[in-house]
């Protein structure tokens, strides 16, 4: 392909995620608070845990702090070989609402997650069930928040997307291309408006459900073998004919996913097949992120080195328009600033991503997560 077409196809993907975080702006906002003579939501906080002595503890801390709601706080000790469990139950000792329990045995075709999700939720005793990984801290009015936009919008289930916490280059790099991907790729009028099932999705670090809905469509066991809960739950949710939504949640609570460049590598490669980069999908995102992300500005530079102006008034529109939605996630949900400015690097390296877990499947050998295999479909 000519400088000018490459310029003028970078332009055209570059512009329509543009115009896209710009619409969805609209539509993916914070949740109400709730009128101050609400009634108190009954809510039963399900956390699973495994091997996360360094953040359990904050975690609950986080919850019991919560206001304007009645809680429950249990904990799934998912066979942790650290000391998981025994900090919840010193904590648990200073407050009834808070207890732990042993998760059961791991059955053949499930994900660990899905298995401790599940067995939370028959542990549940109250009509509200909010799931919240074990890295997530909340603040007091989170919850109540939460029930009350779940309330608002009638959905079955509902997720917060958390303000993302970065330490490591690669966290800083990659990390908010979740966000990033949310505005300029998702349709969320689709989301808010419609039961469709491809528009079902959410943040598997943060879910809240009624009872009522969970089991009737099915709760976890409808997704068992997946590990990628944030499109899954929801899908399924709606195939079964409930509603599900999502809000920002940059204000009532923070997450930090990932703590090492390995951890992130391999925690996006986990479940990057049931995404980016499931069958049939690879090749789009790859052609669709390359030119409209990737390559606007080296197209720009190698433009004005040819003398190509026509060319170089499309790459270099095409660079502006492929910053502005990053530079608009970064501000509005707090993100690394030098992730920003190095975004090209950040999507090529979640393609890397995306292309690993594709070969890791191909020889049968797909990725895992703290210490267990990829669970087999049946």
């Amino acid at each position: 392909m000519t400088l000018l077409a490459l310029s003028l196809a970078g332009l055209g993907c570059a512009a329509a995620p543009a115009l896209l975080c710009l619409w969805n702006r609209s539509y993916f906002r914070p949740p109400p608070r709730p009128a101050a003579d609400a009634p108190a939501h009954r809510v039963s906080v399900l956390i699973p845990a495994r091997n996360e002595e360094g953040s359990i503890g904050a975690c609950v801390e986080s919850v019991l702090a919560s206001e304007g709601v009645e809680l429950e706080v249990i904990v799934l000790d998912d066979h942790s070989t650290d000391r998981t469990a025994e900090v919840v139950r010193e904590m648990a000792a200073k407050d009834r609402r808070v207890r732990v329990e042993p998760a059961p045995p791991l059955p053949d075709g499930w994900c660990g997650k899905q298995h401790a999700c599940s067995a939370l939720a028959k542990l549940a005793r109250l009509p509200l069930l909010t799931f919240l990984d074990a890295d997530v801290r909340l603040t007091p009015d989170a919850l109540a928040r939460m029930a009350a936009f779940r309330e608002r919008t009638g959905a079955g289930l509902v997720s917060g997307f958390p303000r993302q916490e970065t330490g490591t280059l690669l966290e800083k790099l990659v990390i908010p291309l979740i966000n990033w991907l949310l505005m300029g790729y998702l349709p969320m009028v689709g989301v808010r408006r419609t039961n469709w099932p491809g528009f079902g999705v959410g943040c598997g670090q943060w879910f809240l459900t009624t009872r009522e809905a969970y089991d009737a469509a099915g709760g976890h066991s409808t997704v068992r073998s997946s590990l990628h809960d944030g499109l899954t739950l929801p899908r399924a949710y709606r195939r079964a004919g409930f509603h599900t939504d999502i809000c920002d949640a940059t204000d009532l609570a923070v997450c930090r996913m990932y703590r090492s460049a390995a951890g992130v590598w391999n925690g996006l490669a986990k479940n990057a097949r049931e995404g980016m980069a499931a069958t049939g999908q690879i090749g789009f995102w790859t052609v669709v992120l390359l030119l409209g992300q990737v390559l606007p500005a080296p197209l720009l530079v190698a433009a004005l080195a040819a003398g190509d102006m026509t060319a170089a008034a499309g790459a270099g529109s095409a660079t502006v328009l492929s910053y502005l939605p990053r530079l608009f996630a970064t501000r509005r949900f707090r993100a690394s600033w030098l992730g920003a400015v190095l975004h090209p690097i950040g999507v090529l390296l979640l393609l890397a991503i995306q292309w690993y877990a594709v070969g890791r499947a191909a020889i049968g050998r797909p990725v895992g997560w703290k210490g267990r295999p990829h669970p087999a479909r049946p």
